[in-house]
């Protein structure tokens, strides 16, 4: 009910015929340019705070540009972007020109193509944030041109091995300074090969030629990757046109590719590839963990392990929420994850199903819904059978009593629908919280006063503030006797270091609601001892790291936690009684049993800078510092 914000998605093109082969084909020199709108269009969800796109021109002349970027900030970026580019073909008439001058000259008509959409996790946002980062160079081999979706946990060692080397990057951000040490290891790569052509005789263009022809990414990724802890999907061309995305060894970050004769592909995800080039879900490879998938300026394709293949952590809410639901796999494990509801439902409901209204909100919603609703017929089947065949044992069994029984249904609503969009920032403290309140509006009639009960199904309640704000008085004005709002996600108990935007450790409901329980229960001393141990672990090698936060959570069941979040989120003129469901952890895995990385729910981090960070977030918090994460 409350948005998360991901770090952001990427789309890769690399074209492996010649420019004039795709007007020849498809009628157009634009074949790239508009596949790359396509597959950044339909990655639209994943990043709304600005938008970048990259060309790199392979036969260009000395004297023209062969690198072109277009970036925009907000979430009309992309169109901001596509029209500037199409702006300037149109000013060059794209279409009056020769084969030769396009391929020399034309801005933005390349081989390779990048594209990036952006949600920034770091708070730091601008311009100068937004991907895709370029290192220029005169040697078309040296130039770099990177974006990513990812997020590093240890900038700060990463910062000094760059520093130490002599180098100055113009920013502290991870993206710059991954952009610098990788540049360092491309100039080593450059130097090699441009000793060994001097000392074979080549000398200028047959050189730099020679340099470009036989470039190798892999001991470049292999020198750089290894010291970076964190999720990560790192995508880069060089001027020369080699391409690569390496992936995190444990798979945090998703990743897919699809290659033919004619052009190569990587997306952050599998359904926008296949429909984009209308190809089957089987010619759609996920990036191996650890992997690269390398194409060199000769169009040669390979995926190469170049960190090896960690511990399965791919992203349980990427699952959840932020893929696109049309792939196969994830429409079936979010209606699992709403099949896996129904037990504790029914008991919410004391097995009364005649008095129960079930709808959902948001829309990212419907699917999980689906899954519920799927489950609670299932029941409801169960149910008639067994009336059906007591009815008969008992020799009360008639055509009228088995219609009786058969017509039972579940009462399926659309009770809430969002159909303005307030500007609530123009207000302020209780008058913006009224007019949160009316960011829905509701469907009358369909909920018996004081009698049914409304169950509302989410895909996540993590801050809980939209809930207390605006769902919960929404719904209370239909007057149930009470309501029942359903998380087809865990408690979101710990902050996200690898590329989600979850909040700080302070304004998750779940961590709040365990610190008044502890406060309620006289063992408030547990928040200082977590405080201690914390600060004992600030000094501590990798290898004995441990998240101290756990011990917060130890002392409380999960129904104890969630009857807490209720409690606080629900506002104090609510009329009905309101309870929370989450999804167990364990019906999480069961869902979602090819991707078990969980660590905001459970506190397991898959890296030693998850854990680093997540104590310093906690010390943070008992400190005050309410502006650091």
């Amino acid at each position: 009910m409350e948005p998360l914000k991901h770090e952001c998605g990427v789309a890769m093109i690399r074209l492996l015929k010649p420019l004039e082969y795709y007007k020849q084909k498809y009628g157009t020199y634009l074949y790239g340019l508009n596949k790359l709108y396509l597959l950044m269009e339909k990655q639209h969800n994943r990043g709304q705070e600005g938008a970048g796109v990259g060309c790199i021109k392979m036969h260009s002349p000395a004297g023209s540009e062969y690198v072109f970027r277009e970036r925009a900030l907000g979430s009309g970026a992309i169109q901001e972007i596509f029209s500037s580019i199409n702006s300037q073909l149109a000013n060059v008439h794209i279409n009056e020109q020769s084969n030769e001058w396009v391929e020399s000259y034309a801005p933005f008509i390349g081989e390779v193509y990048m594209g990036h959409l952006r949600y920034s996790t770091t708070g730091r946002s601008g311009l100068n944030y937004v991907h895709p980062f370029l290192r220029r160079n005169n040697w078309c081999s040296r130039s770099l041109m990177l974006c990513g979706n990812f997020n590093m946990t240890n900038v700060d060692e990463i910062f000094n091995s760059v520093v130490e080397k002599g180098q100055h990057p113009r920013i502290y951000s991870d993206t710059v300074i991954i952009l610098e040490q990788l540049g360092y290891a491309l100039d080593k790569e450059n130097n090699r090969l441009y000793h060994e052509f001097t000392e074979k005789g080549l000398d200028g263009i047959p050189r730099a030629l020679a340099i470009e022809d036989n470039i190798d990414l892999r001991p470049v990724l292999a020198s750089t990757a290894p010291g970076w802890d964190g999720g990560y999907v790192i995508c880069g061309t060089l001027g020369s046109g080699d391409m690569w995305a390496l992936r995190d060894p444990h798979g945090i970050r998703p990743a897919f590719y699809y290659y033919d004769d004619e052009v190569v592909v990587v997306a952050s995800e599998r359904p926008v590839i296949q429909t984009v080039f209308n190809v089957p879900r089987r010619a759609v490879n996920e990036l191996t963990p650890g992997s690269a998938i390398i194409v060199n300026k000769a169009g040669k394709v390979s995926v190469d392990d170049i960190l090896g293949m960690g511990r399965n952590e791919r992203c349980s809410f990427e699952r959840i929420y932020f893929s696109r639901g049309s792939d196969a796999d994830i429409y079936k494990e979010r209606k699992a994850l709403g099949r896996n509801l129904v037990g504790k439902i029914l008991h919410e409901l004391d097995y009364d199903l005649a008095h129960a209204v079930f709808s959902f909100i948001p829309n990212t919603a419907e699917v999980a819904f689906i899954g519920m609703a799927e489950g609670l017929e299932k029941h409801l089947d169960r149910y008639k059978a067994d009336r059906i065949m007591a009815c008969n044992a008992e020799g009360t069994l008639s055509r009228d009593m088995i219609e009786k029984i058969m017509s039972q249904k579940l009462r399926i609503e659309k009770v809430a629908i969002k159909d303005i969009k307030l500007r609530t920032f123009i207000a302020e403290g209780e008058s913006r919280n009224d007019l949160a309140a009316h960011v829905y509006d509701v469907t009358y009639g369909i909920v018996e006063n004081d009698v049914d009960t409304l169950v509302v199904i989410d895909d996540s309640i993590v801050r809980g503030t939209t809930l207390k704000q605006s769902i919960i008085k929404m719904l209370d004005r239909l007057h149930p006797r009470k309501i029942v709002i359903v998380s087809s996600s865990p408690q979101v108990r710990y902050p996200d270091y690898y590329g989600i935007d979850m909040s700080r450790m302070g304004e998750f409901c779940a961590f709040r609601a365990v610190v008044e329980l502890l406060k309620e229960k006289g063992m408030e001393n547990r928040l200082e001892e977590v405080y201690n141990r914390c600060l004992e672990q600030e000094n501590v090698d990798d290898a004995h790291l441990e998240n101290c936060v756990k011990a917060i959570y130890a002392p409380f069941t999960d129904d104890e936690i969630s009857a807490k979040i209720a409690s606080m989120l629900t506002p104090d003129d609510t009329s009905a009684e309101v309870s929370i469901v989450y999804q167990s952890l364990e019906g999480l895995h069961e869902a979602v049993p090819g991707c078990p990385g969980d660590w905001y729910f459970s506190g397991n981090y898959p890296t030693p800078g998850g854990i680093r960070l997540v104590n310093r977030a906690y010390i943070n918090y008992y400190e005050g510092n309410v502006d650091k994460r």
